[in-house]
């Protein structure tokens, strides 16, 4: 795949755009307290397109980690890996079918990666079938369409989606356990054709499939989405379903450093956020812009939808809204030439949090006067395949787990404006999980706010029981919460190019995000001076359970 660079203007500006991001993050000198062009200048190195990605299990994932951790050695922060490194190596694997795999219909062989692809079993083995008859399920976005359990035991259940879908669709697909594989429509090619794990199960799996529009049409002599929920259509037959396994480079990176009172520098105050992002865009480039005004767009319509109706998600778009914004891309298209991208840069989510977390170890580092309890720095691997390098440190982790007393996860901190989303500003901030675990824990987050030179405005809708975003479940601090470490997520929200190509550098609030890690610093230190433990005060969950918003 041709990986598409363009320029960097701001350190083009400062006579850096030839240098590489090691050249850069051996050269760049930044400042002992957090400041807004320090974040400019970390951000623009550490979401560069040389970091490809950084995606988890990848190179461009070790690229990023090595570059934290030759800041922290810079800085003079105290490793906090295994064997007296900075990093905590995850044992992640990459799951891919083999080449050989292949679906028959009708004895006509379908191609692996063009007409279907296999979903990924984690342990890397398959429940074994050899032919199954499709049903069609339905469609995931109609509830009333889909078929009862019974209809689908033992067969290929077959589910569209006609419009986007406004909710997880894990509940709707657990209703179907009985089917031997589910089938859903999209095109192969756009799907990587392998998976990272950690998971160390070993139980075979059920094997899905994602099958193109025209071998969906095949399987039932017509488009599936006009046919009655229940219609049966061809068996289809498989050979060689199988899978590799192999080890993939995953690491956390871990720093520390000593608090000033021998009594309590065993204690740690955690500060977290995650250092992967989704690597490379698998089917090739995009236009850049028109993908950017395509996203402006399509939100500006969720937005004022959601906001006519309060508390509800905000969905997908219709084909009819889709169609409007076309009319204006398209003009694009017409006026100047494709600027072409194809990197994951993540530079809100999460290159923001991670060289937030940076700025606050050097300022600490470098101050003359440290908090009682010791500092532990974590940048997590794995986020983005499920909470996955969170989960390997908080079951391993390389200080006692129980001398933890509070984490301070960061995880997108560099947007939030108007643009953005209504109701944002420039001192708007979510808040997720302050009082869950520990009351205190909320009040000392409001207080040393309202003592900032500019207290930011904090937003704890989604922090609601139930809400449908789940944003409590959906980043590195619930892994600590399950053991019952009280937690802060601080967050400027999710915004239109939140897991898109158009994450960029030049997009971010670096005031805004200055604020925020002062916030975080100070937080920390005020946790870290405390002559007690944060209380704990609310029920622990189960570590092993399910995370309940």
């Amino acid at each position: 795949m041709r990986i598409v660079r363009r320029p960097l203007p701001v350190l083009a500006a400062l006579g850096l755009a030839c240098a590489t991001a090691t050249q850069m993050s051996q050269n760049v000198a930044t400042s002992p307290t957090i400041t807004a062009q320090d974040l400019r200048t970390r951000l623009y190195i550490f979401a560069d397109d040389s970091m490809m990605g950084r995606q988890f299990g990848t190179e461009g994932n070790l690229k990023g980690t090595q570059y934290i951790a030759n800041e922290l050695a810079r800085m003079g922060v105290q490793p906090g890996g295994t064997g007296g490194t900075y990093f905590q190596d995850v044992p992640a694997f990459r799951i891919a079918p083999v080449r050989s795999a292949q679906i028959f219909i009708d004895g006509a062989p379908l191609t692996l990666g063009t007409d279907f692809i296999t979903n990924f079993p984690a342990s890397g083995r398959a429940i074994m079938v050899d032919s199954l008859q499709v049903v069609y399920g339905g469609d995931l976005s109609d509830t009333t369409t889909l078929i009862a359990p019974d209809q689908a035991a033992g067969k290929a259940v077959l589910l569209a989606v006609r419009t986007p879908l406004q909710r997880n669709p894990g509940p709707i697909l657990a209703r179907y356990s009985g089917a031997r594989a589910i089938v859903t429509i999209n095109d192969p090619r756009t799907v990587r054709p392998y998976a990272v794990t950690i998971s160390t199960d070993t139980t075979p799996g059920r094997v899905n499939f994602v099958v193109s529009p025209t071998v969906a049409t095949r399987l039932f002599g017509s488009d599936p989405l006009a046919l009655r929920s229940g219609t049966l259509g061809r068996w289809i037959r498989f050979s060689s379903i199988g899978f590799t396994r192999s080890p993939a480079p995953a690491r956390n990176v871990i720093g520390i450093i000593r608090g000033s009172d021998p009594a309590l520098r065993g204690e740690y105050v955690a500060i977290g956020a995650h250092n992967d992002h989704l690597g490379i865009r698998y089917a090739g480039p995009l236009d850049f812009d028109s993908l950017r005004a395509y996203n402006i767009m399509a939100n500006r319509i969720v937005e004022a939808r959601t906001h006519a109706t309060p508390g509800t998600p905000g969905g997908g778009l219709t084909a009819a809204e889709r169609a409007s914004i076309h009319v204006n891309v398209d003009s694009l298209h017409r006026i100047r030439p494709a600027r072409r991208d194809s990197i994951y840069n993540g530079a809100d989510d999460d290159g923001s949090g991670s060289v937030g977390a940076l700025e606050i170890a050097e300022a600490f580092a470098k101050s003359g006067v440290k908090p009682r309890r010791s500092l532990i720095f974590v940048w997590h691997t794995g986020e983005e395949a499920g909470l996955l390098g969170s989960r390997y440190f908080t079951d391993n982790p390389t200080v006692p787990r129980d001398s933890i007393v509070a984490q301070l996860n960061m995880d997108m901190i560099g947007r939030g404006g108007a643009f953005d989303f209504v109701g944002g500003g420039p001192t708007y901030l979510q808040l997720v999980g302050s009082r869950r675990l520990s009351t205190e824990l909320g009040a000392i987050v409001e207080a040393v706010n309202r003592a900032e030179p500019t207290p930011l405005s904090f937003d704890y809708s989604f922090d609601a029981n139930g809400h449908p975003e789940r944003i409590y479940c959906r980043s590195d601090h619930y892994n600590y919460a399950r053991y019952g470490i009280p937690i802060t997520f601080f967050t400027t929200g999710l915004h239109m190019d939140y897991h898109q190509l158009t994450d960029e550098v030049e997009y971010i609030d670096y005031e805004h995000m200055r604020k925020v890690a002062q916030l975080v610093h100070d937080v920390a230190l005020r946790v870290g001076n405390l002559d007690h433990r944060v209380a704990v005060d609310k029920p622990k969950p189960d570590p092993r359970g399910v995370c309940v918003q």
